[in-house]
């Protein structure tokens, strides 16, 4: 979309903010034709039609300034006094009743389909009809554009709305904490990402959520706690989802109401105009564009997950509604750092074996196969766009294994992928039972002994002599490749290994004390976090990165809300 030109001078207030409003979704797209017009709306019921509905926020009570992203203030040029300023925090917790013009005062909330690993499903609504799942808690309340790129802002658990299947709209500070650091954690990473902008916590409110007893080897929540409500604000391009767009596309498959397929047609042209159109030229045939819309979602949503898997993240629950069509990380739920590696690790205890570390490259092609079937109906009477429609619905774990073998071998230092070595190194990585972000870390560093290596192993492994043999064994073959002729020393090479090869990940480990800390209302230690988890690939000092680059405690092993996780909240 042709961003509207605005002065980049320095956003110091809200009516500062207010003059890089523009609201292209709410142009472009149509509202629920059953909707309010003074957005209290805020009940389970079925919208049958429309892109989005109109929703006024639900403040939360007494709210007080817990954190924001420095970082993203500063990209955006937002001056950070504002985000302790009133109006600045009234907006951001929820209160939009009073904001300058021409700001809106309602906000928005959108609907979407839910499929799980391929399967589509219709029971998670309701009204089990497909027409009341979505936006239960997440409320869009501006969109703007800061210098020549667009960008949403989106309230999570700012309500009620008719999304909200008898739920009370609400996050929790425990759950907020987590997002909005691993949003900008993501960021620094180098990982496709929504990103962080502020949170704020109720002083009075508060919610019971079911969580784990403390120190519980439980996989289900055993007790209800009551928490203190939070609202973080999440930015993207756009929050269009595969679920959103899948939505649609089975109501113009199953022609569910006259204006389903112009319906699709409309969302998907402000999808490329939203995320595509450096790359898609709108003077195109709409079956030109489609196509090449395909091609493009495949491409970043390959080299996302290679990317996840690069940093060892697991998403946990990548159903198509948590996979953004942008082709960037959203929704951070029940995700997890891995600590010892697994192949099959799953932070999340309802997630199952589809959803783990190294099965997401296939969960991935099953949104993917869930993408390219809702822009079908757009290709009704062309066959040779829906037959190429299928060929790169076909080349998809072509191009994700590629992505794959590309991301390990930057992770190995090595100019090609070499299957054998890999191979073995999966072995002698599960069989020793290494950390996986340290075990990396140290390998950057190209030692000459494996017995370098040995400070990332849990347990007793390192004085296996059979296992160190294979170990050395191992180094010796990788070595020979590192040490093949190349214009690259050894220094450079270990230096290019550091630029993928992250120091610190945010591992669960690390974030429990922060959430427990701001429960009692202190805060240094989510900035504490703040300051390390921004700069992963960095040196710390001695203390921090003695606390920080170390393995996980053998006795946190296996505790309930540590090494797995309910669905957040």
């Amino acid at each position: 979309m042709q961003a509207a030109t605005h002065t980049s001078a320095k956003i110091e207030t809200l009516h500062d903010l207010a003059l890089r409003a523009d609201y292209s979704l709410l142009e472009a797209l149509h509202a629920d034709p059953e909707a309010t017009p003074d957005g209290v709306d805020h009940r389970p019921r079925q919208v049958f039609s429309g892109h989005y509905v109109p929703v006024n926020p639900t403040p939360i009570e007494a709210p007080h300034y817990i954190a924001h992203s420095e970082r993203l203030f500063a990209e955006l040029g937002l001056s950070d006094t504002l985000a302790t300023s009133e109006d600045f925090m009234r907006m951001f917790s929820g209160d939009t009743s009073q904001l300058p013009k021409p700001m809106r005062p309602l906000g928005w909330a959108c609907g979407y389909a839910l499929s799980i690993y391929g399967t589509e499903y219709y029971e998670q609504c309701p009204f089990r009809t497909g027409n009341g799942y979505g936006d239960g808690r997440a409320i869009s309340i501006f969109e703007g554009v800061f210098n020549a790129e667009r960008m949403e802002m989106q309230l999570k658990g700012g309500g009620k709305t008719p999304y909200c299947r008898g739920a009370d709209g609400r996050a929790v500070l425990r759950s907020s904490i987590r997002e909005f650091l691993a949003q900008e954690h993501m960021h620094a990473l180098g990982v496709p990402t929504s990103r962080s902008l502020s949170l704020y916590a109720s002083k009075t409110e508060t919610v019971r959520r079911p969580w784990f007893a403390s120190g519980s080897y439980s996989r289900d929540p055993e007790v209800m706690i009551e928490e203190a409500v939070a609202i973080s604000t999440r930015v993207a391009p756009s929050f269009i989802r595969v679920g959103q767009l899948e939505l649609f596309g089975r109501r113009a498959r199953k022609n569910e109401h006259p204006k389903a397929t112009e319906e699709l047609k409309q969302l998907v042209l402000h999808l490329i105009d939203r995320e595509y159109s450096d790359s898609i030229d709108k003077t195109l045939p709409l079956s030109d564009k489609v196509i090449l819309l395909a091609e493009a979602f495949g491409d970043r949503l390959t080299s996302l997950v290679a990317n996840w898997i690069r940093v060892g993240y697991c998403q946990g629950n990548f159903n198509s509604d948590n996979s953004a069509a942008g082709g960037f990380t959203l929704d951070y739920g029940p995700f997890g750092f891995i600590d010892r590696f697994d192949p099959g690790y799953q932070p999340w205890t309802l997630g199952g074996a589809h959803f783990s570390f190294l099965n997401q490259p296939r969960a991935a092609e099953r949104n993917f196969e869930m993408f390219c079937g809702a822009l079908l109906p757009l290709l009704e009477n062309d066959a040779a766009a829906r037959s190429r429609i299928d060929t790169i619905r076909h080349e998809f774990p072509r191009v994700m294994q590629d992505k794959m073998m590309k991301m390990w071998a930057s992770k190995l230092g090595l100019q090609r992928f070499d299957a054998t070595l890999f191979n073995e190194l999966m072995k002698l990585m599960t069989e020793t039972s290494v950390d996986y972000t340290m075990f990396f870390r140290e390998l950057s560093m190209i030692p000459d002994e494996s017995s370098a290596l040995t400070e990332s192993f849990y347990g007793d492994d390192a004085v296996d002599p059979a296992l160190m043999e294979r170990w050395n064994a191992w180094l010796k073959r990788w070595r020979s490749l590192i040490d093949a002729p190349s214009a690259e020393s050894h220094e450079q090479r270990s230096k290019q290994m550091q630029r993928v090869n992250p120091k610190y990940t945010l591992r669960e480990w690390f974030l429990v004390p922060a959430y427990k800390a701001a429960e009692k209302g202190e805060y240094d230690p989510i900035k504490a976090l703040q300051a390390v988890m921004n700069r992963p690939y960095d040196d710390q000092p001695g203390e921090i990165a003695a606390h920080y680059y170390r393995k996980k405690p053998s006795e946190l092993f296996a505790i309930a809300g540590i090494s797995h996780v309910s669905c957040s909240s």
